[in-house]
């Protein structure tokens, strides 16, 4: 598929996927003068993403940033450990430095999930994150934590925020976009 001219690409599963739906209005107004693409597709999971790469989603195209939010499913669905769930996350981004050399990367971490800061999945997305930011040379890769900002003090994820302590609600995509517009804005050098 010719994708045509791009300057910033989402990647990522149904959390990504839900810029076209609950996030529409925030995307609009953050990205939609930005030629992005948002490439998050429900029940994704690393080794679903980087077929994709590898397939023909980047034909055709070379976006300024590629943002990366990846790995959820993996930890929950199929209860990858983390070691492979970070593995998988870095032969990602070995795809996107290969096919797409110009291109710098924005490695978010893993959300928080799960209503509770006890949450036993919580605990396992942290430990992707825990090797995730050594993958960032700040060179290209660059590595962003949002899950603070999802949180109240105790560590929960209200249902304003995560209607199902999973996926953002429009709130929170607004806190999303919120907390990566200063580097999105560096990165791509406006």
């Amino acid at each position: 598929i010719q994708q045509g001219h791009v300057d910033l690409l989402f990647i990522g599963d149904s959390i990504t996927q839900g810029w076209e739906e609950d996030g529409r209005r925030v995307w609009d107004n953050y990205y939609g003068r930005r030629r992005a693409v948002n490439l998050g597709f429900n029940s994704d999971r690393t080794e679903t993403v980087l077929w994709r790469l590898q397939h023909g989603e980047l034909d055709g195209i070379t976006p300024k940033l590629a943002v990366v939010m990846i790995g959820t499913n993996n930890t929950s669905m199929r209860e990858d450990p983390p070691e492979n769930t970070a593995a998988g996350i870095q032969a990602i981004l070995t795809t996107l430095r290969t096919r797409l050399p110009q291109t710098k990367i924005l490695l978010l971490a893993v959300f928080p999930r799960g209503a509770s800061a006890d949450d036993p999945l919580r605990h396992v997305n942290q430990a992707v994150n825990d090797r995730l930011r050594a993958y960032a040379d700040q060179r290209q890769v660059f590595f962003l934590d949002l899950g603070p900002r999802f949180l109240d003090a105790a560590g929960r994820i209200s249902e304003d925020v995560m209607p199902d302590a999973l996926h953002p609600s429009e709130r929170g995509y607004r806190l999303w976009a919120e907390g990566m517009e200063d580097t999105i804005r560096k990165l791509l050098g406006e």
